[in-house]
């Protein structure tokens, strides 16, 4: 007689969601580093024996930076029954992941858009690591006047993002003797861009536009033009963060300031995790690299601590006490941000060095 042969069945995954903008018009560079961050974290919480014994697995979903895709891909993942969603790069399309996992009651730790307003009403649900817009853009504005600018002019392109990016710097620099002048990117060839800089002696320009076009053809076209040599081109927005903007630009694309999310120096932490980012992705590592893996490892500490219960996870974002590649994680209430906030994610507005393009300066620490 054969005896039974009792299979032991692996022990079910803990499902977490990824949103990820892969395609274009996604920012794909930016959704590269992103969930190259968040795998890297998975595989360090499973080598480590996972969640109670279980797996964590991710269920990546291709966003492409369209908020309806976004928000399909959430409705999809919760019937799929994830513990939680994370990620996402887009600030638009953040919203929508967050206004529909808000909707689901659905938990939803959101790695890198930064729009104050996340939710139309605060949430229980939401929380995010990336600093509010509000944040981030007045410390550049405070780099801005620092620097000596005072008449800035922004390339824009429409977009809630850009448009409450130039509110918040308009808000910021009124008080302090700064004008800002908005140059519709979309109406005016690269040319006229710098005839508009001229006529308005501006001695910044601000880009608020996609990448690769118009930004590239903008800075060609003002590093060529002997009339703006002196006029400095930023990008508070992250576009010369990564090295598809050193490939297209080059030296052009030296010398242009943006918001880094990373400290001065990273700790023991988030230095080995930028050696295992750098290997893995075959570039340094951006900061939305740092805030994908920073996302998993808070979400793993929450499941360990309060399960998997969607409701216990929400309630949990108040208690959070994690630490991160970029210092510890704890999440707050802030005037004006609708959704629980890492109050203390460090800011700096840094460049490529002109001299050595593929070395980054820091020029203002917020």
């Amino acid at each position: 007689m054969t005896g039974m042969i009792n299979q032991v069945r692996p022990p079910q995954p803990v499902r977490i969601g990824a949103l990820v903008p892969l395609t274009r018009p996604g920012w794909v560079e930016a959704g590269r580093h992103l969930l190259a961050g968040l795998e890297l974290a998975v595989g360090e919480v499973n080598d480590a024996g996972g969640i109670g014994g279980r797996p964590l697995e991710l269920m990546v979903r291709d966003t492409a930076a369209d908020p309806r895709r976004a928000a399909a891909a959430v409705d999809e993942l919760a019937r799929l029954g994830v513990a939680a969603v994370a990620g996402e790069y887009h600030s638009v399309v953040a919203r929508a992941a967050a206004a529909r996992a808000d909707a689901l009651g659905l938990p939803f730790l959101c790695s890198s858009a930064v729009l104050d307003a996340l939710t139309e009403e605060p949430t229980e649900w939401v929380a995010r690591l990336a600093p509010p817009q509000s944040h981030g853009w007045r410390v550049y504005a405070d780099f801005l006047l620092d620097a000596g600018h005072s008449r800035i002019a922004v390339a824009t392109e429409p977009s809630v993002y850009w448009a409450s990016g130039v509110r918040i710097l308009r808000d910021h620099l009124a008080p302090r003797g700064g004008t800002v002048v908005e140059l519709d990117a979309r109406a005016l060839a690269p040319a006229a861009v710098c005839d508009a800089l001229v006529d308005h002696r501006a001695t910044a320009l601000l880009l608020l536009v996609g990448l690769p076009e118009p930004a590239v053809s903008i800075v060609r076209s003002v590093r060529r033009d002997q009339r703006l040599a002196e006029t400095m081109i930023g990008a508070p927005a992250g576009q010369p963060e990564f090295a598809e903007w050193a490939t297209l630009l080059g030296g052009d694309g030296a010398a242009v300031p943006f918001l880094r999310y990373l400290p001065g120096r990273l700790g023991p932490l988030g230095a080995r995790v930028a050696t295992a980012l750098r290997e893995r992705l075959s570039e340094e590592p951006s900061f939305v690299a740092f805030e994908g893996y920073d996302t998993i490892i808070v979400l793993a500490d929450v499941l360990r601590s309060h399960g998997t219960d969607r409701g216990r996870i929400a309630a949990s974002w108040p208690h959070v006490a994690v630490e991160g590649t970029r210092g510890q994680i704890r999440f707050s209430r802030r005037p004006g941000v609708s959704v629980w906030q890492w109050a203390r994610t460090p800011v700096q507005v840094v460049d490529r060095d002109p001299a050595e393009p593929g070395r980054f300066r820091s020029r203002h620490a917020g």
